[in-house]
C-alpha cells in the first residue's frame, strides 16, 4: 500500500469576496449549510476563487472494479483516491459509503467529503434507470462529510420517484447543516442516446435540479443537438447561440437561475490529455464553476493524474 503523505495546508483561513458573493445566493440556508459550502469553496488549489475541481469515485459501484480500476491498479485501494484528492488540491472528494468508510478516519480533516447516497450497478441494465438509495444523511454526518450527493435521471420513467426521494434527503441534509450536490444526468426511454447530452435537455436538467434545491449541480458537457421539437422552435426563434462548447455551457449556467447556482461539468469517459484540457477550456470560457473529474484522473498513474489535475486547475485560474 502506498504510504500516506501528510496533507499540505492549502485552504484559505477565510472567505474571499467571490466566495461571499456565492454564499449570498444561498442566504435562505442555515449557517451550517453555508459553512460547509464555504469549506469546499475555500479548500485546495482553487480556494477562494469560486471555482471547484472535485474528484468523484463512484465508478466501482456503477461500472464494476475491473472496468474502473484495472487501468491503474492502485485504484482498487480506497486510500489511493483520498490521497490523490489531497495531493492534487481538489476542493472535495465524492464517493459511495464503502469507499468513504474505508478512509474517512485516517484522512479526517484533510479533504472535504461528499457522500453519494444513491447508486446503480451495471449488472442489470434498463432504458429507465432507477438507482437505489445506498446511504443516509446520518452516514454523512458520522463520516464528517460536508455534503451529500445524489443522482437523478431526468427522462427516466422513474424520475418522479427520484425527485421525491431527493426532496426528503435534501430536507434532512439541510436541517443537519449539510450541502447538497446533485448529479443530473438525463437518461431514459423518453430520450434518444444523442438527446442525453443535447443542449436543450442539459439546460432543462440544470433547471430541474436547481428547482429541487441543490446547492451544486453536476451535468455533462452539452452537445449542439436539440432533442425536443418545441424547444428547437424557441432556440431558432430567439437565436440562442449554441455553436461552441463555451456558448452551450454559458446557456446551461444561465438556466440554473442565471448563474446563481454552482454548476460544474463532468469529465465523462476516459480520453486523451489534450482532449480533456481542450474541453476544460471551453467549459471555463462558458463561465462554469468548475469540473468533477473521475476516470480521466484516477485511471492514470498517480504522477500523470496529478499533472492532469494541476493543468485543469491552472486553466480555471487563468
Amino acid at each position: 500500500m502506498e504510504q500516506r503523505i501528510p496533507a499540505k495546508p492549502k485552504s484559505q483561513s477565510g472567505s474571499t469576496s467571490r466566495v461571499k458573493e456565492i454564499l449570498d445566493w444561498y442566504k435562505g440556508e442555515n449557517a451550517g449549510t453555508l459553512t460547509n459550502l464555504a469549506r469546499m469553496l475555500n479548500h485546495g488549489t482553487l480556494a477562494g476563487t469560486g471555482k471547484m475541481v472535485i474528484l468523484p469515485v463512484d465508478q466501482g459501484f456503477e461500472h464494476g472494479p475491473a472496468r474502473s480500476f484495472a487501468p491503474n491498479a492502485d485504484g482498487y485501494d480506497p486510500h489511493f483516491h483520498f490521497q490523490l484528492a489531497v495531493d492534487a488540491g481538489c476542493n472535495a472528494y465524492a464517493a459511495p459509503l464503502g469507499f468513504l468508510e474505508a478512509g474517512a478516519a485516517e484522512f479526517a480533516g484533510d479533504i472535504p467529503l461528499i457522500l453519494k447516497l444513491n447508486n446503480s450497478d451495471s449488472l442489470y441494465s434498463s432504458k429507465d434507470p432507477n438507482p437505489a438509495v445506498t446511504a443516509s444523511v446520518q452516514d454523512a454526518l458520522r463520516l464528517g462529510c460536508c455534503a451529500i450527493g445524489y443522482t437523478i435521471y431526468p427522462g427516466s420513467a422513474h424520475r418522479n420517484e427520484m425527485y421525491e426521494n431527493l426532496r426528503e434527503l435534501t430536507l434532512e441534509a439541510k436541517e443537519a447543516g449539510l450541502a447538497v450536490v446533485v448529479w443530473s444526468y438525463p437518461r431514459g426511454s423518453a430520450l434518444s442516446k444523442e438527446g442525453e447530452t443535447a443542449i436543450d435537455v442539459c439546460a432543462y436538467a440544470a433547471q430541474i435540479t436547481a428547482q429541487l434545491g441543490a446547492h451544486i449541480i453536476k451535468v455533462k458537457p452539452p452537445s449542439e443537438h436539440i432533442e425536443q421539437d418545441e424547444a428547437r422552435k424557441v432556440y431558432e426563434k430567439e437565436k440562442i447561440p449554441i455553436g461552441t462548447l463555451a456558448e452551450r455551457v454559458r446557456h446551461v449556467v444561465q438556466s440554473a437561475f442565471n448563474g446563481r447556482r454552482i454548476v460544474i461539468f463532468s469529465g465523462g469517459a476516459a480520453k486523451g490529455t489534450e482532449e480533456v484540457l481542450e474541453e476544460i477550456r471551453g467549459i471555463r470560457d462558458g463561465g462554469a464553476f468548475g469540473s468533477i473529474i473521475g476516470r480521466n484522473s484516477f485511471q492514470r498513474p498517480k504522477d500523470e493524474a496529478l499533472a492532469l489535475l494541476s493543468s485543469v486547475m491552472d486553466i480555471y485560474l487563468q
